[in-house]
């Protein structure tokens, strides 16, 4: 056990996640000066890279599907507590702020994700290609779970304003954690192979040939380390967020900016490992990673504020406006057009990072 703790250790991954909590224990709640903001970000983005190394571990060694929802569900639920924490401290401006943050991370893991890795997998082979029965399961989740829970509250009557009344959160609530479980025992159990790797030809890819395995020691302190990296980077992503809204304060852009750079920040360790997968012609972990992000952020994130509405203050604002539904809108469209094939060109990666674009020219200038 010490040889293989020893093993971990001697790597700048196994330090680097330490370094990053014990930093983001002495400057939590403080002030930082220009210098000091210099130096957490580096150790973000060390703490980025480490996350993915550590991923990238983990999933070797419990192979795929269940690899991808390693790194999508941790990421996860570390955001869904800074969402809370800061909807507790912010009152009524943070209303909006878990459906900017849901709906931001369905832009970019729907669109920026899946289109820079289908871009990738497409250049490197002439043409990506997929297994479109657990693409199409997945992105037909993501997009019931956005329609639920971002599109209905703008049209409901029961309550004034882009909300739902308390019967209605519930059951948006229960809908997102009962298609979320439903998607993850099908993509875990009973249609596994939907969501493996394919060749060009089509064969599933049941295991990678390229390694051996780590070992359950090795795995286990990567899982560890993992966990610990993604609190620093979504902690040190918070305590650097005053000075990225004093920057677009001064800049005169829209608040609603810093919520997508926050949203940027956190979603880089599944982008990393997304686009290492592509490169190696594993697309389809690419889009498992994409889209179960997306699945993961809303299939948590709703249940969590939900439930934190019983104690939390103030209005829960979930109803997207009719630019960004027109966004989704055209999401669901590409998606689905891109989905049905099994196969992508470089047309397609481009497509979907085009209405990633547009939605970040959109934030903003309104």
């Amino acid at each position: 056990m010490l040889r293989t703790v020893r093993a971990v250790a001697g790597h700048w991954t196994a330090a680097l996640p330490v370094l990053a909590v014990v930093l983001l224990a002495l400057s939590w709640g403080r002030s930082l000066p220009g210098p000091l903001v210099a130096l957490v970000a580096c150790f973000l983005a060390g703490a980025v890279l480490a996350a993915v190394h550590h991923a990238e571990v983990v999933a070797h060694r419990v192979g795929e599907p269940f690899g991808s929802l390693v790194l999508a569900v941790a990421v996860t639920i570390i955001e869904v507590a800074l969402i809370l924490t800061l909807m507790t401290d912010g009152g009524d401006e943070s209303a909006s702020l878990a459906r900017d943050t849901v709906f931001a991370a369905v832009m970019i893991t729907c669109n920026g994700i899946v289109g820079l890795c289908l871009l990738v997998g497409a250049l490197r082979r002439r043409v990506a290609v997929f297994n479109p029965e657990g693409t199409g399961a997945a992105f037909a989740t993501v997009a019931t779970l956005a329609g639920l829970s971002l599109v209905l509250p703008t049209f409901t009557t029961s309550k004034p304003g882009p909300e739902f009344a308390p019967a209605q959160l519930i059951f948006a609530a229960l809908a997102a954690v009962v298609l979320y479980g439903l998607f993850v025992t099908t993509q875990t159990v009973r249609h596994r192979d939907y969501f493996l790797p394919v060749t060009s030809s089509g064969a599933v890819i049941d295991a990678d040939d390229h390694a051996d395995p780590p070992t359950r020691r090795t795995a286990q302190i990567s899982l560890g380390l993992l966990a610990l990296a993604l609190v620093g980077v979504v902690g040190l992503a918070k305590a650097v967020s005053p000075t990225i809204e004093a920057g677009v304060a001064a800049a005169g852009l829209p608040s609603s900016v810093v919520g997508v750079v926050i949203a940027l920040l956190v979603l880089l360790p599944e982008t990393i490992a997304a686009v290492r997968a592509a490169a190696r012609d594993r697309v389809q972990t690419s889009l498992n990673l994409g889209l179960g992000s997306a699945m993961a952020s809303i299939g948590l994130t709703i249940p969590a504020v939900a439930a934190a509405s019983i104690w939390l203050s103030g209005p829960l604002v979930l109803g997207l406006g009719a630019t960004h539904m027109v966004l989704l809108a055209l999401t669901v469209v590409v998606g689905t057009l891109t989905v049905i094939p099994g196969r992508a060109t470089p047309l397609q990666g481009g497509v979907h990072l085009a209405l990633l674009a547009a939605y970040l020219v959109l934030a903003v200038s309104p």
